[in-house]
């Protein structure tokens, strides 16, 4: 694969010029007139470098930086300006551009640069390979319980093979860290793991998510896309929730797990991919296959291998340990001292049935770190089911309290309060008029 480069430029004819000379080096260049086309293009295509003007129609480069790596974590940007500005120089590196250049006085510059920043995405990227491996392995997966690590053995004996596995059990069980610990100690490791939820989207953005699309397929298909078939190709593919899957998409999915073959929507060829598949349900699928929801020949060809994972209140005795590994995980990114833990917090923690599971156990906990008060964790902090008791004046106001607190903690950001109190956005803006928040 060549190397991908986004320019973004509303000066056409220097765009066409960088673009000409970008691909006479081999690199595969996608070009943008403003920030809000160049952003589009970073949520469709691999870029991993972005060579961008600082003075755009809808935007100031400088301060795009963060926006264009929150696309793409990845990439080097580079700002290219007709005004040598020291000062914007010193605050586009610290916004986390790789480089800031002038134009004309250093366009010989431009190409020994991109070979630099292409550098270092490649190093970025090992690294990041080589913790996300590290993170995502059996041994960083916690508990003790018999069931638990009966699951975990199957999980890494099927690992080295190249079998389908379906992984079943409630919702938060963990089968995501599960697919992900497969593939990192899989032969496939060295190449992609991509995720995709089922249920997350409508018929028509589930196909195109799973194999890509041609320009001009429908409204807003700009340019092409690829599919996570095609990107899984060598590496692994995760679809969660697949009971949540229409029939038509079925019968695709089931036509590349037999052959590899599968058609972009909008294509007339045929493309392949080699790819191991990880499904996950909470559905029980021979069930949904008796109602017609379905398809029997795609449950046999996925049920080669099939382990469960129980549900966190069918293993209790390890809530504390995997309750302590959130308490460091969010010490950390919090940026605390050092938090005590009363055994009291523990207790409650375990009194709990936790119907979302490990999910639920995680957003409680760090609800519980927002509320605490000094570095002592105690069951004053943990507010479990906030809700549960609507009709208690004593209960709203504690309810009250904790959306406050939550809402100050995300400074306003309601979508990200809402995941937190692990509640819909409706019910959180319900609450909020309710109790008269601002």
């Amino acid at each position: 694969m060549h190397p991908t480069i986004l320019i973004i430029d509303d000066e056409l004819k220097l765009l066409k010029l960088l673009g000409m000379i970008l691909r006479q080096e081999g690199f595969e260049v996608f070009e943008a007139s403003s920030a809000r086309a160049g952003i589009n293009m970073l949520e469709v295509h691999d870029v991993e470098v972005v060579l961008s003007d600082v003075r755009l129609p809808d935007g100031f480069g400088v301060n795009l930086v963060a926006q264009y790596k929150e696309k793409k974590p990845h990439c080097e940007v580079i700002l290219m300006t007709a005004f040598g500005n020291i000062p914007d120089g010193v605050q586009a590196m610290r916004n986390g551009a790789y480089d800031y250049i002038v134009k004309g006085n250093d366009n010989d510059k431009i190409i020994p640069l991109v070979y630099k920043a292409l550098e270092r995405v490649k190093h970025n990227r090992k690294n990041h390979s080589e913790n996300t491996a590290k993170a995502n392995n059996f041994e960083s997966i916690i508990g003790d319980a018999p069931a638990f690590q009966s699951a975990k053995k199957l999980a890494e004996k099927v690992a080295a093979t190249q079998a389908t596995v379906l992984l079943t059990g409630e919702t938060g069980t963990g089968k995501e860290v599960f697919a992900n610990a497969i593939h990192n100690a899989s032969s496939r490791s060295v190449g992609n793991f991509v995720a995709l939820n089922c249920s997350a989207f409508s018929k028509d953005i589930l196909e195109s998510e799973l194999f890509g699309h041609k320009k001009g397929t429908f409204t807003g298909a700009v340019s092409d896309k690829k599919g996570l078939v095609e990107v899984a190709n060598d590496g692994t593919l995760f679809l969660d929730e697949i009971g949540e899957m229409p029939l038509e998409l079925q019968a695709k999915l089931l036509r590349v797990l037999e052959n590899g073959e599968y058609i972009k929507m909008g294509d007339t060829k045929i493309s392949h991919s080699n790819f191991r598949l990880v499904a996950a349900t909470n559905r029980d699928l021979k069930e949904e296959i008796r109602k017609g929801n379905f398809r029997e020949d795609l449950y046999f060809r996925l049920n080669i291998f099939e382990i469960h994972l129980p549900p966190l209140r069918e293993r209790k005795e390890d809530i504390r340990k995997i309750s302590e590994f959130f308490v460091r995980k969010f010490e950390k990114q919090m940026h605390l001292e050092k938090v005590l833990t009363e055994e009291n917090y523990y207790k409650k923690l375990e009194k709990s049935d936790w119907k979302g599971n490990i999910r639920e156990l995680k957003n409680a906990v760090e609800r519980s770190m927002i509320l605490m008060e000094g570095n002592i964790l105690s069951e004053a902090n943990l507010v479990i089911e906030p809700a549960a008791e609507q009709n208690s004046l004593a209960m709203a106001s504690v309810e009250k309290k904790h959306i406050s607190k939550v809402l100050d903690y995300t400074k306003g950001n309601k979508a990200e309060a809402a995941r937190l109190l692990d509640i819909g956005i409706a019910t959180l803006y319900r609450k909020i008029d309710e109790y008269e928040l601002k």
